[in-house]
């Protein structure tokens, strides 16, 4: 097992930390795709079951296409499998919330908006990045992520201005994960590298038009945001829950048991 780095130190040429950004990126797409794939035939009903994995598959194919470029940032000759299969817990730089259980569908739910409620303003800030492979990459993700809010928004309206208990076990899911939601609006040497050459996004200046979509769709659904407190950290250095081994020891099985092998 190699010594775990943090970025401040590994942080040197330009494709150290554009390739460590990518990671960031593919990371989180890989494991929320995984995460949502999970609920295929547990799902509530088989519109909804197609609809997830249609998620799931946007989301797998967002991290293929940024793990490519990270490869071709490397230098290295490392795949989109490679970097998929091939490296251990502390080697992801996954955000906390996508690896978090599924729960109930209303923790499902309530991830997926949070997360979306993000991630669209993001990619559509990333779409004017001055690396253009990853421009191009953002503008399709823009149109998923659109689609993945309004889905997720709706399933909440319905759950938390539905029945009793939908309503509880709605607020339950949005009290359990805020504290995960503030690590998204982090900006860490990486994050500052990329966005003073014009390749990244202040991510921190996204979190006004986060707090308004997210406003929204509470006082629609007529549940409660949750107080802002102590935030959970730690996907950039490598630090993750007990969930991500777990992923990873069901996913990158069939690499580790039989290396090289494709089809």
């Amino acid at each position: 097992m190699s010594q775990h780095l943090s970025p401040e130190q590994t942080i040197g040429a330009p494709q150290d930390w554009h390739f460590e950004s990518l990671l960031r990126l593919a990371d989180t797409s890989l494991i929320l795709g995984h995460r949502l794939s999970e609920w295929t035939g547990k799902a509530p009903t088989l519109e909804e079951e197609l609809a997830m994995a249609n998620v799931a598959l946007d989301l797998v194919g967002q991290s293929r296409a940024l793990y490519t470029r990270a490869g071709e940032i490397e230098g290295k000759g490392r795949t989109e499998d490679q970097l998929a299969y091939l490296r251990d817990t502390h080697d992801f730089r996954n955000l906390l919330i996508v690896e978090k259980e599924n729960g109930d569908y209303a923790v499902t739910i309530a991830r997926q908006v949070l997360y979306s409620a993000f991630a669209m303003p993001f990619y559509e800030a990333l779409t004017g990045s001055a690396d253009d492979v990853l421009a191009g990459i953002a503008a399709k993700a823009v149109k998923e992520y659109t689609y993945h809010l309004r889905h997720g928004s709706e399933w909440l309206v319905r759950f938390g201005d539905g029945t009793e208990e939908s309503h509880e076990r709605a607020q339950d899911a949005l009290d359990t994960l805020w504290m995960y939601t503030g690590e998204m609006f982090e900006m860490d040497a990486v994050d500052q590298a990329a966005l003073a050459t014009g390749v990244g996004v202040d991510r921190a200046a996204l979190k006004s038009q986060w707090d308004a979509t997210i406003n929204e769709v509470l006082a629609m659904a007529t549940l409660k945001r949750p107080a802002d407190g102590w935030m959970i950290s730690g996907s950039r250095t490598g630090t993750h829950t007990e969930h991500l081994g777990h992923i990873l020891a069901q996913m990158q099985f069939l690499q580790r048991a039989y290396p090289g092998q494709s089809w």
